[in-house]
C-alpha cells in the first residue's frame, strides 16, 4: 500500500508541476489564456485489477468498464467528479480435470470433468478533486491531469472449482468467498488527451490507476457453498478460502494410465472455527488496485459571451522600422558590373551587420537594416575596392537605399581556362605561369575544378602565360597589354590549349617552317619548339622523338634526306636549350606518311601539300 501511495503522491506532484513550469505569457493580447467552461465526457474502456492474495489456484481476468466525468475550469484549474463502473471475473488456473486421491492404497479415482461457478466482480467508484490543464492556442487540444478521493464499492467474486468423478460425484478442489458489497475510501489518478474537432465536441483518450485503501473484507454469505450442499442454510459455519490436498493428476490413455505431481502440500481451509482451520489469518482483508485504459467523448460549453482579452499590465516595447540598402559593384573606369563581389555592412562601431556576395548583375540587397550611419565595403579578386557610405537620414519609408562601390585598381584581370586542344573540355590542378618579360617576374595559380584561373596584368606589359601538368602538352601564349584599353575593358579573356602527350601518340607542332629545300630553324618556329622545351623541362623522366615530314613533291630519296635534316635541326636547337641529347630522337619520314591524297602524279594545291609538311611530336613509351 505504501508503494501504492508514492505512485498517486508522485503524479499528484506531476499534475500540479504541469502548469508551473509552462513557458513565461506572451506579452501580447491572449484571447485563449482564460477560459471558464464545463465540460460532460463519457468513456468505455478495459480494467485491468490486481489482487494481492497467495491463491494457488485462482486468478482475476481483467473486465469491461465505463464512466462518466463531469469538469469545471477555471483557466488552467479545475474540479472533476467521477462516477466509474467496472466488472472483472474470477477464474480457475487448473488446466487438468483428472485427479487421484492421495491414499496409501493406490485406487484411482479419475475425474472425468471440473465445474466452476462463480460471481462476477462488481466494482464502482465515486469521487472528486482537483483537475489540471494545459490548452492550445486554438482550443483544438487538451491534455489534463485529475487526482481524486471518494467512496469504492467491491461485490461479488465468490468461486467454487469442483472435479467430477466418473460416477458423477464432486470434489471440492479449491474455494473463495469474494466480497459483499465493500466499501472502501479509494483514490484515483487520471491523465487525458482531448482533441476538439469544432467549438463543443470532442474526442479523447487516457488512463487511469485506482487503489482501494485498507485492504476489502472477505465475505462471509457462502451463497455457493450453500446452493452445492457443502453448507446448509443458516449454519453458523464461515469458509473464506479452501484449496485441496491432492497431490497428483491421472491421466488415462488407451491401454495405459500415468500420474504426475500437480498439487503439493497440505489442505488449506481458512474459516470462523476456531481450531479446524489450519491457518491463523482467517477472514482475511484483500489489497485492491487496477489500472485502465479508455476512449471517449466529450461535451464542453461556457458562457455565450467571448472570453475576455487578457492584457499583461507592462509597457510595449515601439516597433522598429527596417529597411533595405541595395549594393552595384562596378569597374571605376569601364563600368562594368561585377558578379561574385563581396559585399559588408559596417556599422559605426565598425561593426560587422552583414555580408553577401553580388549575383550575376553586379547587385547585392541587403534588408532587415535599421536606420544608422553605415559603411559599405566590397573585394573583389583580392582587391579592396572604393566603398560608399549610408546616413542615417537617408532612409525613407517604403524607399530602398541605391548605392554604388567601385573596382578603381588600372590593373587588368586575366580570366582564363585550360581545356584539352580542339576540345571544351577543362582540365583542373594545372599549374599556371604568367612571367612578365620585361621584370622576368613570375606569378603562379592552379586552375579551378572547371579549369578557370584568374591573374592581374599591368598595363602596357608583354607577357608569357603556359601550363603545366604532368603528361601535358602545353600552348605557350604571349599577351601585351598595350593592345588593350584599360577603359574599356577591366578583363581579358583566353583559353590555354594543352594536348594529352600520352606516351606513342603524335601531336603537330604549328609553325614550324622552313625555307624552300633549307633545314636550318627560322626565327618564327622557335617559339613553338620552345614550347617542347618548356614540357621537357616539366617532365624531366620523358623522351620524345622529333619527326619531320614533307611533301610529295620531288623524289622520294631527296625528301627522306631533307626530313632527316630537318628532325636533325630541331633535335640540335632543342639541345641547345639545355636538353639532354639521350631524351631526343630525330627521325625523318620523307613523303612517307602524307596526311591526305597528294601522292606522287596526284593534282593539289599548294594547301593540301602544306598539310603534309609538317614536324611532329612523340612521347616513346617506356620499354
Amino acid at each position: 500500500m505504501k508503494t501504492n501511495f508514492k505512485i498517486i503522491l508522485t503524479m499528484l506532484l506531476f499534475g500540479i508541476g504541469f502548469q508551473t513550469i509552462k513557458a513565461q505569457v506572451s506579452k501580447v493580447v491572449n484571447t485563449t489564456a482564460k477560459q471558464t467552461e464545463w465540460q460532460f465526457s463519457t468513456r468505455a474502456g478495459y480494467d485491468f485489477p490486481k489482487y494481492k492474495e497467495d491463491f494457488k489456484y485462482i486468478d482475476y481476468s481483467g473486465g469491461i468498464m465505463g464512466g462518466v466525468s463531469v469538469n469545471h475550469y477555471w483557466n488552467w484549474l479545475g474540479l472533476q467528479t467521477d462516477f466509474d463502473y467496472i466488472k472483472n471475473s474470477p477464474k480457475n488456473n487448473i488446466t487438468n480435470p483428472f485427479f487421484v486421491d492421495n491414499s496409501a492404497i493406490p485406487s484411482a479415482v479419475a475425474y472425468s470433468d471440473m465445474l466452476t461457478t462463480k460471481k462476477d466482480i462488481t466494482r464502482m467508484f465515486v469521487g472528486a478533486g482537483p483537475s489540471f490543464r494545459h490548452l492550445s492556442n486554438n482550443t483544438k487540444f487538451q491534455a489534463e491531469f485529475a487526482v481524486l478521493a471518494g467512496l469504492g464499492t467491491i461485490d461479488g467474486g465468490e468461486i467454487l472449482v469442483e472435479g467430477v468423478r466418473k460416477d458423477g460425484s464432486k470434489d471440492l478442489l479449491t474455494y473463495h468467498s469474494g466480497w459483499d458489497n465493500e466499501k472502501l475510501l479509494t483514490g484515483k489518478a487520471q491523465a487525458r488527451l482531448t482533441y476538439f474537432f469544432n467549438k463543443n465536441w470532442g474526442i479523447h483518450a487516457g488512463a487511469y490507476y485506482m487503489h482501494y485503501f485498507s485492504g476489502a473484507k472477505e465475505s462471509s454469505k457462502n451463497d455457493i457453498l450453500i446452493n452445492n450442499g457443502y453448507l446448509t442454510a443458516g449454519s453458523a459455519l464461515n469458509v473464506y478460502y479452501a484449496e485441496n490436498s491432492t497431490t497428483a493428476i491421472r491421466q488415462d490413455v488407451v491401454g495405459e494410465s500415468t500420474t504426475i505431481n500437480a498439487f503439493n502440500g497440505q489442505a488449506i481451509v481458512r474459516n470462523n472455527e476456531d481450531g479446524i482451520s489450519t491457518s491463523k489469518d482467517l477472514m482475511r482483508k484483500i489489497d485492491l488496485s487496477s489500472f485502465g485504459i479508455f476512449a471517449g467523448i466529450t461535451y464542453r460549453f461556457g458562457p455565450n459571451k467571448e472570453p475576455k482579452k487578457i492584457v499583461e499590465d507592462v509597457k510595449a516595447n515601439p516597433i522598429e522600422k527596417k529597411y533595405c540598402i541595395q549594393t552595384t559593384a562596378k569597374d571605376k573606369y569601364s563600368k562594368e558590373i561585377l558578379p561574385n563581389t563581396d559585399v559588408t555592412i559596417i556599422d559605426s562601431k565598425g561593426v560587422v551587420i552583414k555580408t553577401e556576395k553580388t549575383d550575376a548583375f553586379g547587385v547585392v540587397k541587403f534588408c532587415d537594416i535599421l536606420p544608422e550611419d553605415y559603411i559599405i565595403a566590397g573585394k573583389f579578386n583580392d582587391v579592396a575596392l572604393e566603398g560608399n557610405t549610408v546616413k542615417k537620414s537617408e532612409f525613407k519609408d517604403n524607399l530602398t537605399i541605391v548605392k554604388e562601390i567601385f573596382y578603381a585598381d588600372r590593373n587588368f584581370i586575366i580570366k582564363g581556362k585550360a581545356v584539352i586542344c580542339n576540345t571544351a573540355t577543362a582540365i583542373n590542378d594545372v599549374t599556371i605561369v604568367l612571367k612578365n618579360n620585361e621584370s622576368a617576374v613570375q606569378k603562379i595559380t592552379n586552375t579551378s575544378s572547371k579549369g578557370e584561373f584568374t591573374f592581374q596584368a599591368l598595363e602596357n606589359t608583354n607577357y608569357t602565360i603556359y601550363g603545366k601538368k604532368e603528361n601535358y602538352l602545353s600552348q605557350t601564349m604571349t599577351i601585351l597589354t598595350k593592345d588593350y584599353d584599360r577603359n574599356q575593358s577591366l578583363f581579358i579573356q583566353l583559353e590555354i590549349c594543352m594536348d594529352a602527350a600520352d606516351c606513342g601518340t603524335a601531336i603537330a607542332l604549328k609553325n614550324i617552317h622552313y625555307d624552300l629545300n633549307k633545314y636550318f630553324i627560322r626565327e618564327d618556329a622557335k617559339p613553338e619548339l620552345n614550347r617542347l622545351v618548356q614540357f621537357m623541362n616539366d617532365n624531366p623522366t620523358v623522351k620524345v622523338e622529333l619527326s619531320s615530314h614533307t611533301d610529295s613533291r620531288s623524289s622520294n630519296a631527296y625528301n627522306l634526306t631533307l626530313s632527316q635534316n630537318r628532325a636533325n635541326a630541331a633535335v640540335n636547337y632543342i639541345t641547345s636549350q639545355g636538353i639532354s641529347k639521350a631524351r631526343l630522337t630525330g627521325k625523318g619520314y620523307g613523303e612517307t606518311k602524307l596526311l591526305n591524297r597528294c601522292a606522287d602524279g596526284i593534282n593539289c594545291t599548294e594547301a593540301e601539300h602544306e598539310m603534309n609538311r609538317r614536324t611532329e611530336v612523340k612521347v616513346i613509351c617506356p620499354q
